[in-house]
């Protein structure tokens, strides 16, 4: 398919997405103030485009990031534990029934940022005992937190009430359900916050896909760059976590559908994946709200359905290439 036509129908599909739901809107009442059409339009559709098309490109840009500084196709903050990390933070603070903190930050919130940050951090640490196979080997100690968090995050179930463990299982579930303006506006501010960061390293990050020597022979601080990449993408996506839940895959299929429909170097590929991580989590979006279905289909089901095969594919085709 032609790369102009996708970027276009994902642009077609953006524009309508807020016109898209379980109820109909009456278009000669959406842009009349005060009716009820009006405030489903201004109050949730429209904010939840602009939510999903910013999570969509934290998403999109933190996978970039991860495949680039480490060099592997499979790496996301999903198969890194990154995620997980969040949600188990998260869930610790709904087990607790902690509600705001220190200049009223959501518990939440924090503790899923904490959760995300502190699995970088103890990446990192790991990661300084591999000697062989290090890329490889960081995945699979990736994984392996992942599945050590989804145990601890059972023993919340186990122990959790009714009520706390129907909040976790559908934060588990990811969604992109708000109301409002408050989240998708701080959701927007973080995605723009990433996106400068990257695009303001991303010559560092050009010499960097090609090795650290490369990179350390042109004067880059390594060590110091890749931390400071790590950190404000875990940010975004422990922050990001904790208001939408999990949602996986996307960090993984855009960089490569991009990388497929422009075969340009990684600093000129920032803008384009930033977009169509946004346009493509719009799309699933709207298409888990136009199913006819007794209640809405979780964001994180959708992208997991696509993204599994896509996963499947991208380790069946390393594999013929080895």
């Amino acid at each position: 398919m032609n790369k102009y036509l996708v970027w276009f129908l994902l642009f077609l599909v953006l524009l309508a997405s807020p016109f898209i739901g379980a109820i109909s809107l009456n278009m000669s009442q959406v842009f009349v103030s005060g009716t009820l059409h009006n405030s489903i339009f201004l109050d949730l559709r429209v904010p939840r485009v602009l939510f999903a098309f910013a999570a969509g490109s934290i998403l999109a840009l933190s996978g970039l990031l991860f495949q680039t500084l480490f060099r592997n196709a499979l790496m996301t903050p999903y198969t890194l534990g990154i995620s997980s990390g969040a949600v188990l933070g998260a869930g610790i603070a709904i087990k607790l029934g902690l509600g705001s903190l220190v200049f009223g930050i959501a518990a939440i919130s924090l503790f899923g940022f904490m959760g995300a940050i502190l699995t970088v951090l103890l990446l990192i640490y790991l990661s300084k005992f591999l000697k062989h196979s290090h890329f490889e080997s960081l995945l699979l100690l990736g994984i392996s937190l992942s599945l050590f968090y989804t145990s601890a995050i059972m023993v919340i179930f186990y122990l959790g009430d009714a009520m706390q463990n129907d909040i976790l299982l559908r934060f588990t579930m990811g969604s992109l359900s708000i109301i409002g303006w408050v989240h998708p506006t701080s959701v927007a501010i973080i995605a723009v916050i990433l996106f400068l960061v990257i695009y303001l390293y991303r010559y560092e990050l050009q010499l960097l896909s090609i090795s650290d020597e490369s990179a350390q022979l042109r004067g880059v601080n390594t060590k110091r760059t890749t931390l400071i990449l790590l950190i404000v993408s875990s940010f975004a996506i422990g922050t990001l976590v904790s208001i939408s839940g999990p949602i996986g895959f996307v960090g993984l299929i855009v960089p490569h559908i991009v990388a497929k429909l422009h075969p340009v170097t990684v600093n000129k590929r920032i803008v384009k994946t930033a977009l169509f991580g946004g346009f493509f989590l719009v799309f699933c979006d709207t298409l888990t709200r136009s199913l006819q279905t007794q209640s809405e289909l979780p964001i994180g089901i959708v992208t997991a359905l696509i993204g599994g095969p896509f996963f499947i594919y991208l380790i069946i085709n390393r594999s013929k290439k080895a």
